[in-house]
């Protein structure tokens, strides 16, 4: 904000970036100042549109950057009249829904935001809230399309640290006792602060939770300078800025719905885009995308590679889409045949990034005035040391570091990364004493800088001696022309451990074989291990709540499969 620097093309920009201190480029001291500045600087230019359903006659719902400041403003002053303060939370049930931005952001000055996937089960939410230290619940009243509020009433049992709970839309009828958002927004001042904190970058922001849907509470514990951090940086690799509309349909208790493709937004003075209240998962939405873009003059779009998938088999109509120049995806393998496909097909340029909960949300990004590299997820963040090493056997130490082009386990440092667990005892092994961040994902960096991801520690399948990346199997699937998409992990098998099996989801009107498709991956695959031993045709592709591949569900269909194999003969 006090200066941008010149367009990220190679390495050397970023260099170039970093030659100068940090503070000449990053003027907010807290995630609260970013929108207070942004007011002052991009006021009455939009900030913030809503579509309340995808009924092309809907009328939009639309907030200035000063509109977006007072509403955070206003929550802010909410919560802390409710009692929060810097040691406690705002638990958060909501979707990706304007009063989801004011309250995420609210929370974060007056204490923290705690958001939560309300697909989660009401006893794992519950714990979370509790682990948080939540005084204050906002949550989606009775809804058709999002039953969230069904669960509030068991989580309220479960969670007796929450003191008030806050409703979004109708009013429950369940008698669970609960106050109006809009109406306690409406009566909170915006025209100053009621509390007193003082915010700076080592302030608590956040708690976001990661490690899958079940099992003990995994909290990040975010402070206001990995947010900003992320936010800053990803506005100058997408090179986004006034004049520019982005759609957003990510979920906002993941950091790619909130910071990434959110926040990033509002820091860089870019209007975004919210598609109902279901988002990407809106079905007439995604149906007629290009009408909307057309209509909404959106320019960058973001996705992952389900939601591309789904956007290409869209109907291309007569909707002009010649304004959106980039879609930017990340968060999982971004296979190279679809995202050709998706350029081929849209002229919509497709670059890839890197990041995760604990690294704030981003490591790297792919810059968009650089070209496209396949496989790669683009260049490190600046002020952010990114290196792949050899990992002890503690699994911790650095035993070596690793030169490039060789692949080792990924680790970060810099100031995107988080301040470690809510828990500390969960540290180790990701968060060290000296600042490194231990990804658990395997890559290298070649000589250009570039960053390329391997596969996860954890989806290595292992076949007898052989450490096989489940990335060279997909990426080999996904250039069959009947396959949307496709993951591989590994079956349980008694003598060599791990056997791949292959899943694929077929493109609309079209249908995969298992032995053609074998043959298919038999003349692409050359590592003989690597060869799945069997392929599972789905109808849908199990996704987690951001529509990343939920492999976790996959593992469980294949060890399902094998010990159906084992036992149909008892």
């Amino acid at each position: 904000m006090s200066g941008r620097p010149d367009p990220i093309r190679t390495l050397a920009d970023i260099e170039a970036i970093e030659a100068k201190p940090y503070d000449h480029w990053v003027e907010p001291r807290s995630m609260y100042d970013m929108f207070r500045i942004s007011a002052e600087r991009f006021g009455d230019a939009p900030a913030l549109t809503y579509l309340p359903s995808a009924d092309p006659a809907t009328e939009l719902v639309r907030f200035s950057y000063t509109d977006l400041f007072d509403r955070i403003r206003r929550a802010a002053n909410l919560f802390a009249g409710l009692g929060v303060g810097p040691d406690d939370a705002v638990g958060m049930l909501l979707p990706n829904i304007p009063e989801g931005h004011f309250t995420l952001w609210g929370a974060a000055a007056a204490g923290r935001a705690c958001p939560v996937n309300y697909m989660l089960r009401p006893e794992h939410i519950a714990e979370l809230l509790e682990k948080a230290g939540a005084r204050v619940l906002v949550a989606l009243g009775p809804d058709p399309d999002l039953p969230i509020w069904d669960r509030v009433p068991e989580i309220l049992a479960r969670a007796p640290g929450i003191e008030t709970v806050l409703h979004v839309g109708a009013a429950p009828d369940d008698g669970t006792e609960s106050r109006d958002f809009a109406a306690a927004l409406d009566a909170a001042p915006g025209d100053r602060e009621l509390f007193d904190r003082a915010l700076d970058r080592d302030s608590w922001s956040a708690y976001f939770h990661t490690g899958g849907t079940t099992g003990a509470p995994k909290l990040v514990r975010h402070r206001h300078g990995n947010q900003l951090h992320c936010c800053w940086a990803a506005g100058l690799f997408f090179d986004v800025g006034p004049g520019d509309t982005s759609v957003n349909g990510f979920p906002l208790f993941h950091v790619a719905g909130s910071i990434v493709h959110g926040a990033s937004y509002f820091y860089h003075g870019a209007n975004l885009v919210l598609p109902t209240r279901t988002g990407f998962r809106n079905e007439g939405f995604m149906a007629d995308w290009r009408r909307w873009a057309e209509r909404l003059g959106v320019t960058v779009m973001c996705g992952v590679p389900t939601t591309m998938a789904t956007q290409l088999a869209a109907p291309a109509g007569d909707a002009d889409i010649s304004r959106v120049r980039a879609l930017f995806t990340g968060g999982t393998s971004l296979p190279t045949e679809l995202a050709v496909a998706f350029e081929q097909g849209t002229g919509v340029a497709v670059r890839n990034g890197y990041g995760m909960t604990e690294s704030g949300a981003l490591i790297a990004l792919a810059a968009y005035h650089a070209p496209r590299v396949g496989n790669t997820v683009g260049w490190r963040l600046p002020y952010v040391q990114v290196k792949a090493v050899e990992i002890g056997p503690d699994g911790e130490s650095f035993t070596r570091d690793c030169g490039p082009g060789e692949t080792g386990v990924l680790v970060i440092k810099g100031p995107n990364v988080a301040a470690g667990y809510s828990d500390p005892a969960r540290d180790a092994g990701v968060f060290r004493d000296d600042g490194w961040l231990i990804s658990g994902d395997l890559g290298f960096l070649d000589e250009t800088g570039l960053i390329h991801i391997t596969g996860r520690a954890k989806d290595v399948i292992v076949r007898g001696s052989h450490n096989i990346d489940p990335a060279a199997i997909e990426e080999a699937a996904a250039e069959h022309p009947a396959v949307a998409l496709c993951a591989a992990v590994g079956e349980p098998d008694a003598y060599a451990g791990e056997l791949p099996l292959l899943f694929v989801t077929p493109k609309a009107g079209a249908t995969v074989d298992e032995a053609e498709m074998l043959e298919f991956l038999a003349a692409r695959i050359h590592e003989r291990p690597a060869m799945p031993k069997g392929v599972v045709v789905l109808d849908t592709m199990p996704a987690t709540g951001v529509g990343k591949i939920y492999k976790p569900a996959l593992r469980a269909m294949a060890v399902e499969r094998r010990l159906g194999s084992v036992l149909s003969p008892l």
